[in-house]
C-alpha cells in the first residue's frame, strides 16, 4: 500500500508541475503570445514530438521541473506573437499564471482534504499556533499514536520498535483489561500506571499486527532521567484526522495563510543562518558557522527530502500523502514568486524595475547573464540542499 502510495504522490508531484506551466501556457496563449516548447524537466532534451500547431512537446533528463518557451523571451524583443512584444500587463499576467495555478491546486486539494479528512500537523506545543478549523463545523474523525522518537537505549528500543510503529494498545502482566491508545494522554496514563513493570505492546508494524514485551522504566529511573526518557521511552507523534462540511473553503484559505507564514518564517530562518555561516567564516567564529550551518540546514528540503517525505507520507495513508502534495503545491506557489532572476517571480521583478524605473527594456545580454547568474544559484542551492539531505539521512 505504502509503494501505490508512493507512485501516486509521484505521479501528482509531477502533476503540479504540469500544472504550473499550463498556467503559463495557456493565459500566452490567450494573449496571443506563441509557445515554441512545453517541457517536463529540463535540458538535455530526452524525447519531442512537434505538434501541428508548431509547439514541440519535450520530455527532459534533469528532473527538476519543467517549462514553457514562448517566442522571444526576452523584454526586449518586438517581433509580433513574441513575449518581448506583449504589453506589461500580459508579461504580468503570463509571469503570475503558474504561481496562481499552483495557488488554486494547493487550495482545491486541502478543500478536498477537509471534506474527507484532513490531518492535523499544527499545534501550540509544536508550531506556536493549533491548526486553523471553524471549530462549530470541525469534528475529529480518527486518532492514533506512532512511536515517533525512539530515544537510544530506551525500553522501546531494546523492544524493537521504530519510529513509524503505531501504538495500539498497552497490558499490564497479570491486567486482564487491555488499554487501548489513540492519543498521546493515553498512552501517557497507560505507561505511567505500570512504571517498572512488565508490558506487552500491542502496535501496527507497517500494515501487520504485532505485539511487543517491554520492561518499563521506574519512577525513580524517570525521575533520574529528568523526565526525559518517559517510562516507554518514545517522544510520541500524535496523528488526528478530522473533518469539516459547509466551511472547507474557509479552513482551506486559513490554513494556507498558516503554511505561507510558517513558511516565510523558515525562510528568514534559512537566510539568517546562511548569514551566520558568512559571518562566522570571514570572522574565524567557528561557533557561529556551525551555529549557522545547523539554522540554515533545518530549515531547508531538496529533491531527497521531497522523496523522503512523499514515501513516509505513503506509509501514513492517503490523506497524510494528499496533505503534503497540497503543501508543496503551495510552496511552489510561494518560491517562484520569489524576486530570484531564474524563477517567475525574479523575471517579473526584473521587467517592472526596467520599465518602472529606467522606463526601456533591458538588453538581451544583460538580461541573459542575469538569468544565467540566477540559474547557477538555483542549481548550486539544490546540489548543497541535496547533500545535506544525504548527510542528514544517513
Amino acid at each position: 500500500m505504502q509503494l501505490l502510495l508512493f507512485v501516486l504522490a509521484i505521479i501528482l508531484f509531477i502533476a503540479l508541475v504540469l500544472v504550473h506551466e499550463w498556467g503559463h501556457y495557456i493565459i500566452a496563449r490567450r494573449n496571443g503570445v506563441e509557445v515554441e516548447e512545453f517541457g517536463l524537466g529540463l535540458p538535455p532534451r530526452a524525447v519531442s514530438k512537434k505538434l501541428k500547431s508548431g509547439m514541440l512537446l519535450s520530455l527532459n533528463w534533469l528532473p527538476l521541473g519543467g517549462f514553457v518557451k514562448l517566442k522571444g523571451e526576452h523584454d526586449s524583443d518586438s517581433e509580433p506573437g513574441s513575449f518581448g512584444a506583449a504589453r506589461l500587463r500580459v508579461k504580468t499576467k503570463i509571469l503570475l499564471a503558474g504561481v496562481t495555478m499552483n495557488l488554486l491546486a494547493g487550495l482545491v486539494l486541502l478543500m478536498i482534504l477537509c471534506w474527507i479528512g484532513m490531518p492535523v500537523l499544527l499545534s501550540k506545543d509544536f508550531n506556536g499556533q493549533d491548526q486553523f478549523t471553524v471549530k462549530s463545523d470541525t469534528h475529529i474523525t480518527h486518532q492514533e499514536v506512532e512511536a515517533g522518537n525512539v530515544l537510544p537505549g530506551s525500553p522501546a528500543d531494546k523492544a524493537g520498535l521504530v519510529s513509524t510503529d503505531r501504538i495500539t494498545s498497552v497490558t499490564g502482566q497479570g491486567s486482564p483489561a487491555v488499554r487501548q491508545i489513540n492519543t498521546q494522554d493515553q498512552l501517557h496514563r497507560a505507561t505511567s500506571d505500570f512504571a517498572g513493570q512488565g508490558v506487552q505492546i500491542g502496535l501496527l508494524h507497517g500494515n501487520q499486527g504485532e505485539v511487543k514485551n517491554v520492561k518499563l522504566l521506574s519512577r525513580a529511573e524517570v525521575a533520574a532521567s529528568h523526565g526525559a526518557k518517559g517510562y516507554l521511552g518514545v517522544e510520541p507523534n500524535q496523528l488526528t484526522i478530522q473533518r469539516s462540511t459547509w466551511s472547507a473553503p474557509i479552513v482551506a484559505v486559513g490554513f494556507t495563510t498558516q503554511l505561507v507564514w510558517l513558511s516565510l518564517q523558515g525562510l528568514g530562518h534559512a537566510v539568517g543562518g546562511v548569514g551566520s555561516i558568512i559571518a562566522g567564516i570571514f570572522s574565524g567564529n567557528h561557533a557561529a558557522r556551525v551555529a549557522g550551518q545547523s539554522e540554515a540546514s533545518s530549515q531547508v528540503g531538496g529533491p531527497v527530502a521531497i522523496m523522503q517525505i512523499l514515501w513516509n507520507s505513503g506509509g501514513l495513508g492517503f490523506n497524510f500523502m494528499l496533505i503534503f502534495i497540497a503543501i508543496i503545491s503551495l510552496t511552489l506557489a510561494l518560491m517562484n514568486v520569489l524576486p530570484i532572476p531564474a524563477l517567475d517571480g525574479g523575471r517579473l521583478f526584473m521587467t517592472l524595475i526596467s520599465r518602472g524605473i529606467f522606463k526601456r527594456p533591458l538588453s538581451r545580454a544583460a538580461e541573459e547573464r542575469i538569468v544565467a547568474g540566477g540559474m547557477i544559484f538555483i542549481l548550486a542551492l539544490i546540489v548543497l540542499i541535496t547533500i545535506v539531505d544525504i548527510n542528514r539521512s544517513f
